[in-house]
């Protein structure tokens, strides 16, 4: 079945959402000054301030969401790590390190055939940004504030992973379209030691956890960032998404494919809309399919002068996905987006 063809893309997307796990937090980034947080950077000196700074220990789970922020940019380190799901288990070398404020992050497969991935940044692309027309970065707190709008975030006893001490978050969702989640954040540094996924009925459906976490090392700098940039301009416009998933940075990998992301924050959601008369596409059956931890909603649609496949991939519940495809409508203004209310989640 040609729906094998995606297998490639989920391997390579899934690596860096497991190495930006610990390296780079699905999270906002933000500018600010270590003496003033509400004083931004210059354009050319947009990012995070690492410098020591004499930081309470965080008592909150809102606390412990924004401290994960700051260390998963402001730390250096070597690990290892495990993922496991429904198709095995795989072992990592995740590498993060900063060099005159850039970082450098490198994701390597340590089973089967040998697969290394690296990216260097300042980039913008994999930070959660808001959806809004002003540019600018949002802070680490409403981040924290989005999240909590859609997920019941609640800190748990203090545990261990690792060998090390860690505190546990729990996100349920507030609604039925998204999974739930567990992180254990490490005491000392802040960055995340463990992630478990969760499906509906309480399954498992994925854990990553570092096994060893090696020398880490705060940078004294500041980590350069450059501003997200959201701009599509598509034929194509998704008229519903569960409420508090907003448009993400992205990269087109062509000229036929044309690719958006939103994320709630926590939660991500990729879209594919390509012509199948494109020498390059690959007509994939129509419906539900699973690849590991990512469910895949594939739909085919014709318009007055195309045959199109709309394709949505990520870790959310079917009917989330669904949903999502089914809403793919051409010719709209974006404007037209359709959250739910809660009166419409509660029917």
């Amino acid at each position: 079945m040609q729906v094998r063809n995606l297998i490639v893309v989920l391997r390579i997307r899934r690596a860096w959402i497991l190495a930006v796990m610990v390296c780079m937090l699905p999270m906002a980034a933000y500018a600010e000054s270590s003496n003033n947080p509400s004083e931004s950077l210059s354009d050319d000196r947009v990012g995070y301030e690492c410098a020591a700074t004499s930081q309470p220990s965080p008592d909150s789970a809102t606390q412990w969401l924004e401290r994960g922020l700051w260390a998963s940019h402001c730390y250096g380190f070597q690990a290892r790590a495990v993922a496991i799901d429904a198709v095995g288990v795989r072992t990592l070398a995740l590498s993060h390190r900063i060099q005159n404020g850039i970082r450098q992050q490198v994701v390597q497969y340590l089973d089967g055939p040998s697969v290394s991935i690296e990216r260097r940044s300042p980039v913008g692309r994999l930070a959660w940004t808001e959806d809004n027309s002003s540019g600018q970065l949002p802070s680490p707190q409403r981040w924290a504030t989005h999240l909590e709008e859609f997920y019941l975030v609640e800190l748990e006893d203090k545990t261990r992973v690792a060998g090390r001490d860690a505190v546990k978050l729990v996100f349920e969702p507030r609604d039925q379209w998204r999974f739930s989640h567990e992180w254990w954040i490490d005491q000392a540094t802040g960055l995340l030691l463990k992630h478990v996924l969760i499906d509906q009925q309480g399954q498992i459906i994925e854990t990553f956890q570092i096994t060893q976490l090696q020398s880490p090392q705060q940078y004294s700098g500041i980590v350069r960032l450059d501003s997200p940039q959201v701009a599509l301009s598509t034929p194509w416009q998704v008229t519903w998404l569960p409420a508090g998933f907003v448009n993400q940075p992205v990269t087109f990998t062509g000229n036929d494919r044309q690719q958006r992301v939103y994320s709630d924050g926590l939660a991500t959601v990729s879209l594919f809309v390509e012509p199948l008369s494109s020498d390059t596409t690959p007509a994939l059956q129509e419906g539900m399919h699973q690849l590991g931890v990512s469910a895949v909603a594939v739909k085919h649609t014709m318009t007055d002068e195309e045959h199109w496949q709309l394709v949505a991939i990520g870790e959310l519940p079917v009917a989330t996905l669904q949903r999502i495809v089914r809403s793919i409508s051409f010719d709209l203004p974006q404007s037209q987006t359709h959250h739910l209310s809660s009166e419409e989640e509660a029917q």
